[in-house]
């Protein structure tokens, strides 16, 4: 299997934290590429029409994408042991959440001329990170406390994502028991290994 991604992207990010977490890192051969929206690598647009970031190329069927797709096959792949029902689900759509609006975030800010972009349209996104972060905090605590699974992946590496790309959003205040259970979950060896290159 082949998976192509970039270091930066928190969706990315997530499955071959996924990987580690499942011990399939040495089953998949990870291509780095460099794509934009506007320039999309050609390895990409080869894996996924939509020309997006991940996307795992299988042995036995056609490629997967999205992240969603490919954690739920990697799970699957390794036992299921990542996917404990609506829950998790719920926890790892509120962290793609978060990922969308922050990798939005990115784009205007890094991708848009200067002259052009629209703070109005950033303060909208920086309000979802918020707001989901804020949802986090008060309401799921105690499930991220518990024994891992995909929820507690996807809101690490979106968080590690809004503090590596936008840390003047400050998702901490206020939200302190987030920021706890975050600076613990880290440093797990997995998040450890797949940090992103300074930016």
């Amino acid at each position: 299997m082949r998976l192509t991604y970039s270091q930066a992207s928190p969706f990315a990010r997530k499955v071959v934290v996924l990987l580690h977490e499942t011990g399939q890192v040495d089953d998949v051969e990870i291509l780095d590429v460099t794509t934009t929206p506007l320039n999309p690598s050609p390895d990409v647009k080869s894996s996924n029409p939509l020309a997006k970031i991940p996307a795992l190329e299988r042995n036995d069927g056609p490629a997967l994408y999205d992240s969603r797709v490919i954690c739920a096959y990697l799970d699957e792949r390794a036992g299921g042991r990542l996917y404990g029902g609506w829950d998790s689900m719920v926890l790892e759509a509120t962290a793609d959440g978060i990922m969308d609006a922050a990798v939005l975030m990115s784009y205007e800010k890094r991708l848009r001329p200067e002259e052009k972009q629209w703070d109005s349209w950033l303060d909208a996104q920086r309000s979802k990170v918020l707001g989901g972060c804020a949802a986090l905090n008060a309401r799921w605590m105690s499930h991220l406390q518990g024994p891992l699974d995909i929820g507690q992946i996807a809101v690490a590496c979106a968080l590690a994502y809004v503090d590596f790309r936008h840390p003047e959003t400050n998702w901490c205040q206020g939200n302190e028991a987030l920021a706890d259970w975050f600076a613990e979950f880290e440093s797990r060896p997995a998040m450890q290994a797949t940090k992103p290159p300074a930016a």
